[in-house]
């Protein structure tokens, strides 16, 4: 119970920090405590339905959250979400441990490629913003990750959303990738909502510290501290894949 409550507290500052659902923090660290991947995966999505809502609800107060374009993308992914248990369910747990390992070097390969931001943000299609949202939820949910990796550069790259204003968005739209995606896996396994929910509860206090050192520290540091992070997470993947 003591690591559950320290895990959920540590992956809960990262969280409000960086923008991300937990996913990619939390799964790993699961496997390195034995569980197997597909319930680290579960306990995962559980912990990232409290995340996301307290830190978007914090996010929101603070005036960081532009609610009306992330609906529309959050709708996309929450439908996505919605098969990507049947999805998963296609895959062995060393096949999702390799899909995994992509996601974190997708994750660390874009963050040392500087995001240019833009003055103007872009307006799109509600449509194009739905199909942006869609195969994102579906993806990000199989493997237990609320698709903010992607989201975010996606926002910056392209809609020239400006970077802090996009990790808000971000962590928006895993509110709706892991509330579909927890209602997919309900469906067809038995999550072990205990380890879930404490983890998620310990989240919340991490959340509002991560979120309030998030609009204090240089983008520079934030960035800096993100790929060291990604870095050590691609390095443990890789030697519990292939060696």
């Amino acid at each position: 119970m003591f690591e559950l409550v320290f895990l959920g507290s540590f992956v809960g500052l990262l969280s409000g920090f960086f923008g991300v659902g937990g996913g990619t923090i939390l799964i790993p660290l699961l496997l390195i405590l034995g569980y197997e991947t597909k319930i680290a995966i579960e306990i995962s999505i559980v912990q990232m339905v409290f995340s996301s809502i307290y830190g978007s609800y914090l996010n929101n107060k603070k005036g960081t959250l532009d609610v009306s374009m992330v609906v529309i993308i959050g709708l996309g992914g929450f439908s996505g979400a919605f098969f990507s248990a049947k999805v998963a369910s296609f895959f062995t747990s060393d096949a999702l441990e390799i899909i995994f390992l992509c996601f974190a070097l997708f994750a660390l390969l874009r963050l040392f490629f500087k995001m240019k931001e833009e003055q103007m943000q872009r307006d799109i299609n509600k449509f194009v913003l739905f199909f942006i949202g869609f195969p994102l939820g579906m993806l990000s949910m199989m493997i237990g990750v609320g698709g903010s990796i992607i989201l975010v550069p996606v926002l910056v790259g392209f809609l020239h959303v400006p970077l802090k204003k996009a990790i808000s968005a971000g962590l928006f739209f895993v509110v709706f990738s892991s509330v579909a995606g927890l209602i997919s896996h309900s469906l067809v396994a038995t999550i072990d909502y205990e380890s879930g929910i404490t983890i998620g509860l310990a989240s919340l206090f991490g959340v509002y510290i991560g979120i309030i050192m998030k609009d204090k520290v240089k983008g520079s540091t934030q960035k800096t501290l993100l790929i060291s992070f990604y870095l050590l997470i691609v390095l443990y993947l890789g030697q519990r894949i292939f060696l």
